[in-house]
């Protein structure tokens, strides 16, 4: 290896070991989380767990009252879910696309290689797999792939006929029949999403509105804190509005570092979503959130957290977009890496999780004791967060620090249970009542 390059790799992870939490991350979390001072350091704290998988036998620890089975297991790099009408379940099968600009240098060198040990350096298998369970034991019987050959498929979302799928580069259309296990269709482009060599957060996600008129796709940043230039952000960190049959789209809602999740709480017809907030300025900060999105609004990305906490890192400042930013409703603990995002709907487990939002957190690579692992819940009173969140399924880590599964995509399926994507021990998880 070349010295410096390894100089530099011996550096960072020296310094990974030097800083952590001052808080538990516990007062990071709710309506008002507490916000320590920002420790800025030349090199961010690295504390990746080693991804290893599920021993023979293991599984997620459930909560009280809840049991845990495995829906399918086997699968490649599992993110994102979506549940058919009949009850078949499509599982994205995905990783992050080509993207050579991105992570280049030394630090870019070392970050490459924790994602690596995180997991998260698998090829994308590109594919789209549809699961079905038609005896309702638990266990899907049938698998089948669905779609393939999408670059980086995430979001799906069925419209009538429609199935639109959003790519690391595009949304796109394909034709859907109620019971189809397979679409050999082309597909048809709606719109194109900003992508590139770059490409930094790949994963595009997509949810309709309740006319089902329109459609929501969430673009995360394509950098940290804009250190690649706002030339670069165009159109991103930022939900965009898609009107599918004009092919026309426009900006929804911006400053949104990485909004990844989206969901519609139904009393109030509101959009809601998880953002996965900025990193290198310590463990404690910034809270990832969960917050109802308002039309046109500004969440303070890259200029300001949580309203007008200003990140002095960002060059020039914009102190008349900081004026204008909009507070999360709800923290969810500093690099938690929330993405998925599930209404309860009609689930059928216990009555404290009858109104909320299920949240799947990935887990940090850069927080010392790390955070989240685990897949929790937040409940709801007359449409908005009320009270602590409760964990649902934790046991992600084991004793040594080491990743068995990692929780992404989450959804209700149509009998009221719970799935989860799981995407280092490649299952999809499925939590339903204790008998």
């Amino acid at each position: 290896m070349y010295k410096p390059l390894l100089f530099g790799a011996v550096v960072l992870a020296l310094a990974g070991c030097s800083e952590k939490a001052s808080i538990p991350i516990r007062q990071g979390m709710g309506p008002r989380p507490e916000l320590p001072p920002p420790e800025q350091r030349w090199i961010p704290t690295v504390n990746v767990a080693k991804a290893v998988g599920w021993p023979a036998g293991a599984q997620p620890r459930a909560a009280a009252g809840l049991a845990v089975t495995a829906l399918a297991s086997g699968l490649d790099h599992p993110r994102w879910l979506y549940v058919l009408p009949n009850g078949d379940v499509l599982v994205a099968e995905t990783n992050a696309p080509p993207k050579p600009e991105d992570g280049k240098g030394i630090k870019g060198w070392f970050m490459q290689r924790a994602m690596k040990k995180a997991g998260a350096g698998v090829p994308s298998a590109n594919r789209i797999t549809l699961l079905r369970d038609a005896d309702g034991d638990g266990k899907a019987e049938t698998r089948n792939v669905f779609l393939s050959g999408i670059n980086s498929p995430f979001g799906m979302v069925l419209v009538g006929n429609d199935l639109y799928v959003a790519a690391s580069d595009a949304l796109l259309r394909f034709p859907y029949r109620d019971g189809d296990t397979t679409i050999t269709a082309p597909a048809q482009k709606v719109i194109a999403l900003p992508a590139g060599a770059r490409n930094h957060h790949w994963t595009k996600n997509v949810i309709a509105a309740a006319d089902g008129k329109h459609l929501y796709v969430s673009v995360g940043s394509n950098s940290n804190v804009g250190e690649n230039g706002m030339d670069a952000e165009h159109e991103r960190a930022a939900i965009l509005e898609v009107d599918p049959a004009a092919q026309r789209y426009r900006v929804y809602a911006s400053g949104l570092r990485n909004p990844v999740g989206m969901a519609l709480e139904p009393a109030s017809g509101l959009l809601w979503t998880v953002v996965n907030e900025r990193d290198e300025i310590g463990s404690d900060l910034v809270p990832d959130y969960l917050t109802s999105v308002r039309d046109g609004a500004f969440y303070g990305w890259p200029y300001s957290y949580y309203g007008a906490h200003v990140d002095e890192r960002v060059e020039p400042p914009r102190p008349d977009l900081v004026a204008t930013a909009v507070v999360p409703d709800y923290a969810l603990g500093a690099h938690t890496a929330s993405l998925g995002l599930a209404w309860s709907g009609t689930n059928t487990l216990p009555p404290r999780f009858a109104q909320g939002m299920f949240i799947g957190q990935h887990g940090s690579w850069n927080r010392r004791p790390p955070s989240g692992y685990k897949l929790i819940f937040v409940p709801f009173v007359d449409g908005h967060p009320a009270g602590e969140a409760l964990d649902v399924l934790d046991g992600f880590l084991d004793e040594r620090g080491q990743a068995r599964g990692r929780p992404v995509g989450v959804a209700v399926d149509h009998r009221g249970n719970l799935l989860l994507a799981d995407d280092v021990g490649n299952v999809v998880w499925r939590v339903s009542a204790a008998q």
